[in-house]
């Protein structure tokens, strides 16, 4: 009935519970699980590729005054002159867009020259300066070449499974667009702006 107190040892139903209630006396408390066997071999693989990468983008700022991402794509112009931003993307293996951003850096530090095609004026041609080929002749070699080189050496069927492997690792972590590597990304109205 109402105004009837409640029996000793029952809490009220609105009452808050206390933090340690539920806790057995004289028990530790649980410890965090560790990973899964096997992660740790593949953090080190990541970690030991990211190492690399971030190596020589940090050389190719000391001794060239370029990123990584920027030396990369001069060299890959160096292979064939004359190319298309499309083009350039296919050799880099990258989006038109990412490729863009570098090119249009290049260009205003004096390394790449963009030319009318002839046959298609609609489309613009990229040439290295001869400041751009006097820089990649002091420049060091690109992990990113030796990354490509090293994926490339997988048969068909492991490159297909690598790269299933990696794209639902990278799901996990959260929508990432697929830069090059340490290029600084521009937010999309300035790229907007730019190819306008």
């Amino acid at each position: 009935m109402y105004g009837t107190p409640l029996k000793s040892g029952r809490r009220s139903p609105g009452a808050r519970r206390s933090p340690a209630a539920g806790k057995v006396a004289g028990r530790p408390p649980r410890r965090p699980a560790l990973p899964s066997s096997g992660v740790r071999p593949v953090l080190d693989g990541v970690r030991r590729l990211v190492q690399s990468l971030r190596l020589s983008a940090e050389q190719a700022r000391k001794r060239a005054g370029v990123s990584g991402a920027q030396l990369f794509v001069l060299q890959k112009l160096a292979e064939a002159d004359a190319q298309s931003v499309n083009e350039l993307a296919a050799r880099t293996a990258t989006d038109q867009s990412s490729v863009s951003v570098v090119v249009r850096r290049l260009a205003e530090s004096g390394l790449v020259e963009r030319h009318d095609d002839a046959r298609d004026h609609r489309r613009v041609r990229l040439t290295l300066t001869a400041r751009g080929r006097a820089l990649l002749r002091r420049s060091p070699a690109s992990a990113q070449q030796e990354l490509v080189r090293a994926i490339e050496a997988l048969s068909a069927r492991e490159r297909k499974a690598f790269a299933s492997f990696l794209a639902r690792v990278v799901a996990g972590m959260g929508e990432i667009p697929p830069a090059l590597f340490f290029e600084k990304e521009e937010p999309a109205a300035a790229r907007r702006k730019a190819d306008a």
